[in-house]
């Protein structure tokens, strides 16, 4: 269940700069022109968490306090762990760079249909908009970040429209006169009468048979947005026009695609020491998933072994059998128990045994909500 963010604005907003530098590499192709971008970029980057290094560090060691002739890497080598086959996989995020919309992409203008299909495919919609600056920069399609953001939310909204009432027709014509089917065609009016609204599904108090179908029907506009305004280097606008958005209510960040080009060049402690310099706290990509995680609920609980330490995503409200299922599916079936540590304490303790021995490890049945920051040991029936 990794997190996946599509990014999507206009053309020449800085989709592919910003995708190139989240991921750190020249992987997207980058051009003052529309349409630069045909077929969407994917690219997989781990989420930053600092807890899974700290764990890692842990396990290594309390694998050399196991055994003491364990051999140390030559003077010199970076940090001095012991060596080991033990694997640190962190929890990962997917980014699409979705190829710039137009005006009338519901109904193909600009390939729109196409690049519509792949918005489907996310579960968060990154919205880039045009904040800055550049003469020497077309802008396409809108004069200011407020029209940016209704042309997108517009073809959004039509083509989400578009679906439900092709939908709506086809089960009122083969509707049977019972009050299931009649309940369907009530969920679907509640959905196009939003939409005819102007209004997107998401932030909605939907019924929750209508919630169903649009979930069903993968609609647009019911997933979570996130509007990024693409800065210029100094994370300020360089315009007055955002003040005349109507509110910034909805889940908004600043972010300097240009600077965070310029910032995946440098190595992680150059970044650090520059970010530092600048006055900003975190990253983009930091900024990008913290933003991301928080709309969707999602929270990482931890595996703890010689073999590997791993970051998991969940979200807010799974039980432990449902997190078993996370890593296997016949764990979630087989399930059994769960032993339960919070990080800090494995941390503090220097691993599993020493939490065992001071008892800070529990034993949790199927029922247990987890909870952020967890390390388990799922105990299943291996038949």
């Amino acid at each position: 269940m990794s997190l996946s963010i599509g990014i999507v604005g206009l053309p020449n907003v800085g989709k592919s700069t910003l995708f190139n530098s989240l991921l750190k590499r020249q992987q997207a192709l980058t051009a003052n022109y529309p349409f630069a971008t045909i077929e969407p970029n994917v690219g997989i980057v781990d989420v930053p968490d600092t807890r899974i290094e700290q764990l890692y560090n842990t396990v290594l060691e309390e694998l050399l306090g196991s055994d003491p002739f364990r051999q140390l890497p030559p003077a010199g080598g970076e940090g001095r762990a012991p060596k080991t086959e033990t694997k640190k996989t962190s929890a990962v995020c997917k980014f699409i760079d979705i190829a710039g919309l137009a005006a009338g992409a519901h109904k193909g203008e600009g390939l729109g249909n196409k690049f519509l299909s792949h918005i489907r495919e996310v579960n968060v919609i990154l919205h880039l908009v045009r904040a800055f600056e550049d003469k020497n920069i077309i802008r396409a399609g809108a004069v200011n970040p407020a029209q940016d953001i209704a042309l997108i939310n517009t073809e959004l909204i039509l083509k989400d429209l578009e679906t439900v009432e092709k939908v709506l027709e086809t089960t009122r014509s083969r509707a049977k006169a019972s009050a299931e089917e009649a309940k369907k065609i009530a969920a679907l009016e509640e959905l196009k009468n939003i939409l005819n609204s102007g209004n997107l599904l998401y932030g909605h108090s939907l019924s929750p048979l209508a919630l169903k179908s649009a979930k069903a029907l993968s609609l647009l506009t019911a997933k979570p947005q996130v509007v990024v305004f693409n800065t210029d280097e100094t994370g300020t606008t360089g315009t007055d026009e955002i003040g005349i958005l109507p509110n910034r209510e909805y889940p908004d960040l600043d972010i300097s695609a240009k600077l965070e080009n310029e910032l995946s060049s440098l190595s992680e402690n150059d970044q650090k020491d520059y970010l530092k310099q600048l006055g900003i706290e975190k990253s983009g990509l930091d900024k990008v998933i913290s933003r991301c995680y928080e709309l969707l609920g999602y929270k990482n609980f931890f595996t703890a072994g010689p073999k590997e330490v791993r970051a998991w995503q969940f979200t807010k409200g799974m039980t432990a059998q449902e997190c078993a299922g996370v890593i296997h599916t016949d764990f979630e079936k087989n399930f059994i128990a769960a032993d339960v540590v919070g990080w800090q304490d494995f941390v503090k303790e220097k691993g599993w045994k020493n939490c065992k021995d001071k008892g800070l490890v529990r034993l949790e049945g199927r029922d247990y909500l987890m909870r952020d920051g967890e390390v388990v040991l799922f105990r299943v029936n291996i038949r």
